[in-house]
């Protein structure tokens, strides 16, 4: 049995997370919980502050669990990189965004990569679990590591394993989530797979290269993508054609097989869907290949918050009301409902793209009271009060946050226009038109 295998068992491994987000601190949690010592680094001096005053930042987290291993020792946050060097075990997680091109940005895993390199040591094992293109394992990280002269799959070892989270699930967790793990050798993927068997309460199913694992996640988002693309692009027929497509949508879920349910709505948001597609095109370009059915999909729900915006302004016309100089009410600005997380959140562009056409744009949020765009805040309103409501030529339902009394919204709305369809249990609907 190898060293670091016997540490793994044993619980005499260091573990390590870079990224203290909505990916690294709920694995850190886990792995402090699992009974090994784990130190969480990130350069954001705050995050560190809070993580060792046991202060919770994260929905997912459950404040108490994050108190408690800090009190016991078996968390610590640094922005102190030379601790790396302690660590046997290190997770990447850090945020793969795209630039300004769409093309994808990971020089966040690349300075990671490199923080790490001066303190490498034998026996030494790194995970990433930072969504990106299938080959950043193998083509970016393996050469930087063995810059050091150290040998992969000998000397030290080297995975990926995509994170699964999805924020304000009630269900699945880090904890319960099924794991994939693909290693650069056999060593590499059994080592990574002993880990997290030995920290989570799900299946870990391993793959034959990292380069699989990397596919197997841009698959999972980019089903999404494309099936969100396709009931988009219904949901703008069946308005063209008078057609409810949500009760559509529910009559096609009576059929036991060979259907899953898919849903309108302003746009796609969050840190992978919008994200993950646009990583697989770029790389398919390398090989002179076009992704025609995933990049279709991929304009279609990009365009899908001017469409919100053009429904809405054809809205208030029927109100003989100009969409320049009306006022409207933004209701969520969240990227899904009951969750603080704004990341691509399509209701953001919805309130660029109504302010671009000359709207006056308010927001509500139970969530979220301030949101930065391009570096400068906006605050929402901090009460969905009757004279809010009252005072708008329209109300926009852009994130369907079960916490808010639709019947009451509806009550006092002169229109509504619900892009989610959260309004589906009010009863009197004369005002109200779905996307």
């Amino acid at each position: 049995m190898s060293v670091l295998k016997e540490k793994i068992l044993s619980k005499n491994a260091t573990l390590g997370v870079i990224g203290l987000g909505y990916v690294g601190l709920p694995l850190a949690v886990e792995k402090a919980k699992a009974g090994y010592k784990t130190i969480g680094f990130d350069i954001q001096e705050e995050r560190v502050g809070m993580v060792n005053e046991g202060i919770n930042y994260i929905g997912d987290v459950v404040n108490e669990d994050l108190r408690e291993i800090v009190d016991a020792n078996l968390l610590l946050a640094t922005t102190d990189f030379a601790q790396v060097a302690t660590a046997d075990c290190v997770c990447i997680c850090v945020p793969t965004p795209l630039d300004n091109y769409k093309q994808p940005d990971i020089s966040y895993v690349k300075a990671s990569a490199e923080s790490i390199v001066p303190y490498m040591h034998k026996d030494m094992m790194i995970i990433l679990e930072s969504t990106t293109y299938p080959g950043t394992t193998e083509e970016l990280l393996k050469p930087i590591f063995e810059s050091t002269g150290l040998i992969c799959g000998k000397d030290f070892f080297l995975a990926f394993s995509p994170e699964r989270v999805d924020p304000g699930n009630l269900h699945y967790k880090t904890k319960n989530t099924p794991k994939v793990v693909g290693g650069v050798t056999e060593m590499c993927t059994d080592l990574a797979a002993t880990l997290y068997e030995s920290i989570l309460e799900a299946p870990i199913h391993r793959v034959s290269t990292p380069a699989i694992a990397e596919m197997e996640k841009i698959l999972e988002n980019t089903y999404r993508n494309v099936n969100i693309g396709l009931v988009n692009e219904l949901s703008i027929l069946c308005n063209k054609m008078g057609i409810n497509f949500w009760e559509v949508v529910e009559a096609a879920k009576s059929k036991p097989y060979g259907f899953q349910a898919f849903y309108p709505g302003p746009g796609l948001g969050g840190h992978c869907i919008p994200l993950d597609p646009y990583y697989l095109s770029w790389k398919a370009r390398e090989y002179g290949f076009h992704t025609s059915m995933i990049e279709s999909s991929m304009i279609i729900n990009d365009r899908m918050p001017e469409y919100c915006v053009e429904r809405a302004s054809k809205i208030l016309n029927k109100n003989k009301i100009a969409l320049h100089g009306s006022k409207i009410l933004v209701l969520g600005v969240a990227y899904k409902q009951d969750i603080d997380d704004y990341r691509e959140s399509p209701a953001l562009k919805v309130i660029e793209c109504l302010e671009k056409e000359g709207a006056e744009v308010l927001f509500y949020d139970p969530y979220i009271l301030e949101y930065y765009d391009k570096g400068v805040p906006k605050k929402g309103e901090p009460y969905l009060t009757a004279e809010l409501i009252v005072g708008a030529d329209l109300v926009m339902i852009t994130t369907a946050h079960t916490t808010l009394d639709y019947n009451y919204i509806q009550q006092h709305a002169k229109v509504i226009f619900d892009t989610k369809n959260a309004m589906v249990d009010v009863q009197y609907r004369e005002n109200i038109e779905l996307l």
